[in-house]
């Protein structure tokens, strides 16, 4: 086995939903939806209609910032609506299916014959390329660029979060593929990182990557905490990552010629009745998985359930059924907590035994493996950073997270990059922005400092 690395900072939330090992295959969702806002720095260009047929893989829009970019169907059928915001601002572009899961086709030809631009070309047309994720920024990967690496991560520490080993068990063939494709897009290593348990299932078979092994608390599975002990970005640096079932996705597009966006989602969260989880298409619209699977509301009671595509660190509200309510293309996890609408009374100075803390703040913390059922509710409001040393207790990288996001506050950009942006993307601060006493909005604040990088370095 390779060399362990092994993290000591961090934070594991326990909470209440976790999904079991039971696997139910959902029917066709009514719709499909492709968000614009679901990419990083995506301006979209329709390229159908209202009316139009389509097929998996036919392009629906192209980015206007990188044209060759296709955005395609998952499934076919006909695009049903196209939704606008402000300023006729694209919201989403939905397909209703037609059942007949009919894709466009494209070539193959064995996988080692495969050069690079052949493989670019098929991504692109395909609709995958999305799929190529670039740090610094965790914008769309650039098309005319050569990544030092690519890492993709086979571990997910984020709260209730899927098994990842159990979301491809039967996609070893198709993953295989996936990563000798992926060899094609760089002349470095294609990492895997896997934890310390994985002792099984397809994951500990895979001979096609580095293989890490890496143990601790959560964010162990965040791709940017492992860059950050593997091969660190620097200014200049170029790096991209690819989720697990993407890689499947791209195995089974080359080796069969067919666009096939079916992954496995959990569904997860204390109030979901029976937590499991359901294979559906890539963009499904939420409420699919939801409906008939939340607990049901006692009367009189104002209880409110917060509906997330992804983990409840880094998530994006939905709102079933709304035009914006559908799967996130890059999300294996919806999750349904309660919402935080009920007040305490001097709450603050109870011993609250059954209420999480991440110090010892409440006598909770003498129970370790006790599961919580958090809500929403931040308990306070923004205020003034407190001058402490706690986010550095759950970032195992070498930057120091208050200075950075004060940086950003400032719009210094000079601080910004010798502070370590180009190493972090929102995911990796929002530990931080859960135990801040200041409740201070740390991956909004990030994101806008993001954008200023981009907007200054192009």
């Amino acid at each position: 086995m390779s060399k362990v690395i092994k993290l000591r900072k961090g934070l594991d939330i326990n909470l209440v939903g976790a999904a079991e090992r039971v696997l139910t295959k959902g029917g066709d969702a009514p719709g499909y939806a492709l968000v614009p806002s679901h990419y990083r720095g995506v301006t979209p260009k329709l390229l159908v209609k209202v009316g139009d047929k389509v097929k998996a893989g036919s392009p629906l829009f192209f980015s206007k910032e990188h044209p060759e970019v296709l955005f395609t169907a998952p499934v076919s059928g006909e695009v049903s609506a196209i939704n606008r915001g402000e300023k006729r601002k694209i919201l989403s572009i939905v397909v209703r299916p037609d059942g007949e899961r009919q894709s466009e086709q494209f070539d193959t030809c064995p996988i080692g014959d495969l050069t690079r631009e052949r493989v670019r070309e098929t991504l692109l047309r395909a609709g995958f390329w999305p799929m190529l994720v670039q740090r610094p920024f965790g914008v769309i990967a650039d098309t005319a660029a050569t990544p030092k690496a690519i890492f993709i991560s086979g571990l997910d520490t984020a709260p209730l979060a899927p098994e990842l080993n159990f979301l491809v068990q039967d996609q070893g063939e198709h993953l295989i593929a996936g990563l000798e494709v992926l060899k094609k897009l760089t002349d470095g290593k294609v990492h895997l990182t896997v934890g310390t348990d994985t002792t099984a299932g397809v994951l500990s078979r895979i001979k096609q990557a580095e293989i890490h092994h890496i143990e601790g608390p959560h964010p162990a599975g965040n791709v940017g905490v492992q860059i950050a002990h593997i091969d660190p970005i620097n200014k200049g640096d170029l790096v991209w990552t690819v989720e697990l079932q993407h890689v499947a996705m791209i195995g089974r597009l080359f080796m069969t010629g067919t666009v096939d966006m079916t992954k496995i989602v959990a569904l997860t969260g204390s109030e979901v009745v029976k937590p499991r989880y359901f294979k559906v298409i890539s963009g499904a619209l939420i409420s699919s998985i939801t409906d008939g699977n939340l607990r049901p509301q006692d009367a009189g009671e104002e209880r409110g359930v917060r509906i997330i595509s992804g983990n409840p660190l880094t998530g994006i509200k939905v709102v079933p059924d709304d035009i914006e309510g559908y799967l996130g293309f890059y999300h294996n996890q919806v999750t349904v907590i309660p919402e935080g609408n009920k007040y305490e009374f001097l709450g603050w100075a109870m011993p609250r035994i059954s209420k999480f803390s991440a110090s010892h703040s409440y006598f909770s913390w003498m129970f370790p493996k006790k599961r919580y059922n958090l809500d929403t509710n931040l308990n306070g409001g923004p205020r003034a950073f407190v001058q402490t040393g706690i986010y550095d207790r759950v970032l195992p990288m070498n930057i120091y997270p208050l200075y950075l996001i004060k940086a950003v506050m400032a719009g210094d950009i000079d601080k910004m990059e010798n502070l370590g942006i180009y190493e972090v993307l929102e995911e990796d601060l929002a530990l931080c922005e859960f135990i801040d006493p200041s409740k201070n909005e740390w991956q909004a604040t990030l994101s806008r400092g993001i954008e200023l990088m981009i907007k200054e370095l192009n």
